[in-house]
């Protein structure tokens, strides 16, 4: 009789937890729910921002990035582009850096901020990473679960960047499934490759991290890969069988080639180059520019050893070389270990040509100092062979050439050998590289800025336009 108490007792409490449950489901997706959820959008959608009639968007998109909105420029330039094309954006992300000005201008993009991990489970220690990792995987759970499924209102899509692909492959399925939200998964690189870097290849994480990425990859209902390589091994090793789009980045129109007398009063007002303005615009001295996230799968020992090198033939065998000034934009972990390398360098009198300054810029100024650079530098290594360096994308817009890590297959999809940029696989190359560009008349350099003006003309909107912008249903190309 007491055991048919208990019983009876487990079988009223999970019927009681079972019903919770179901009552306290997200809301779902509906196309007649949407005119009732107060979306608006102008009609036709002509510029961002602009005040018209309100009328019910032509579709609604969740963008979610397991990361820094502001620093993850595709994502933001997915939500802008569906935006503009008369579509409603909730931008799910961390807050952590200002964001693009047109998302902030416009009533078409909400953002959500996502509350961040506590420091705690914050760290970059091997043996803590085995112990804070899934701690914050399951604070990542309950934030991703609670911001899709009851901050924001139901959606038609749910735009993913993937990596990281642990948690945010599995709750976003389970959101759209509650939801029907149909999921879409943007692939910027595989977010086991990554975790190799920090772990090894071999590591058990590891091999669980790639069978879920491979596992969760056929929930989408279609995928955007950032290169042809990717998305061949999307189809063939994934085994996906949705769509698999190849959408290449493209400079955004806020990077776009600046005039002489534009440089002239960018390389005068810039805290960082007010000093040296003098002989960058009489070309004694060249402006090298580098973006990174200060991340394992950057070597910034390349370059420095390589400006190192420079700077010794600069002051012995090659005299008539110039000057160099080397910026570094970004943040990321690995700063502090590179900026004592930098001091090491210098106090051995090492880079007696070389002047290195970092710096964190907004957007405009970022734009304004690539197109006022003599050359720009990518060390992107690429984790998984297939990713590229959005970096060199936006230099491109600007007008500005490229060198850049070359040793891994997608590369040549970016960079057209000695048209608009030019490879190196070794530090040695590197230093090559710069003594053969900024020696002599600087015909070479001005035939790659040529290449890269040319390349800058394939814009982000005419990529985006006739594949996602068709997809999503707010574009007829």
């Amino acid at each position: 009789m007491a055991a048919l108490e208990v019983l009876l007792a487990i079988a009223v409490l999970g019927s009681t937890l079972f019903t919770a449950f179901l009552l306290t489901l997200p809301s779902t997706y509906s196309s007649e729910a949407l005119k009732d959820a107060g979306l608006g959008s102008p009609e036709p959608p002509s510029k961002l921002g602009t005040s018209t009639t309100r009328r019910s968007p032509k579709t609604t998109v969740q963008v979610l990035v397991l990361g820094d909105i502001g620093r993850s420029p595709r994502m933001q330039n997915h939500a802008i582009s569906i935006a503009k094309n008369g579509g409603h954006v909730d931008l799910i992300g961390y807050k952590d850096s200002d964001v693009h000005p047109d998302i902030l201008s416009t009533p078409l993009i909400s953002i959500i901020p996502l509350p961040s991990p506590p420091p705690v489970l914050r760290t970059s220690n091997k043996l803590l990473f085995l112990l804070c990792g899934p701690l914050k995987v399951i604070w990542q759970i309950w934030c991703l679960w609670i911001s899709l499924g009851y901050r924001t209102k139901p959606a038609r899509w749910l735009l993913v960047q993937n990596p990281p692909s642990i948690p945010t492959l599995a709750v976003a399925q389970a959101v759209c499934f509650f939801r029907n939200t149909q999921l879409i998964i943007d692939w910027h690189n595989f977010g086991f490759s990554i975790l190799a870097l920090k772990l090894g290849p071999s590591h058990p994480l590891v091999q669980v991290s790639k069978w879920y990425e491979m596992y969760f990859a056929g929930s989408a209902t279609a995928n955007f890969s950032v290169s042809n390589a990717m998305a061949r091994i999307l189809k063939e090793d994934y085994h996906i069988t949705s769509p698999v789009i190849s959408l290449h980045d493209r400079p955004p129109t806020g990077f776009q080639p600046i005039s002489p007398s534009q440089r002239s009063v960018l390389l005068n007002r810039l805290p960082e180059t007010v000093l040296y303005a003098e002989p960058l615009l009489s070309g004694k001295m060249k402006l090298l520019v580098s973006s990174t996230s200060w991340t394992a799968d950057e070597d910034f020992s390349l370059l420095l050893d390589a400006l190192a090198n420079y700077s010794e033939m600069a002051t012995t065998t090659h005299p008539h070389l110039p000057e160099i000034l080397v910026i570094i934009t970004g943040k990321g972990p690995q700063k502090d270990h590179y900026l004592a390398r930098i001091a090491e360098l210098e106090n051995a009198d090492k880079l007696e040509m070389v002047t290195i300054l970092t710096a964190w810029l907004n957007a405009e100024d970022y734009a304004s100092l690539l197109g006022a650079a003599d050359l720009g530098v990518s060390l992107h290594t690429s984790s998984s062979g297939v990713d590229l360096p959005m970096k060199v994308v936006d230099m491109f817009g600007t007008g500005l050439p490229v060198v850049g890590w070359d040793t891994f297959e997608a590369w040549p999809e970016l960079v057209k050998e000695g048209v608009n940029g030019m490879g190196f696989g070794s530090k040695e190359q590197l230093q090559s590289l710069l003594v053969e560009l900024f020696e002599g008349d600087g015909k070479k350099l001005r035939r790659l800025r040529e290449g890269a003006l040319l390349e800058g003309n394939h814009r982000w909107d005419a990529e985006w336009e006739p594949k996602a912008g068709k997809l999503f249903g707010v574009c007829a190309k």
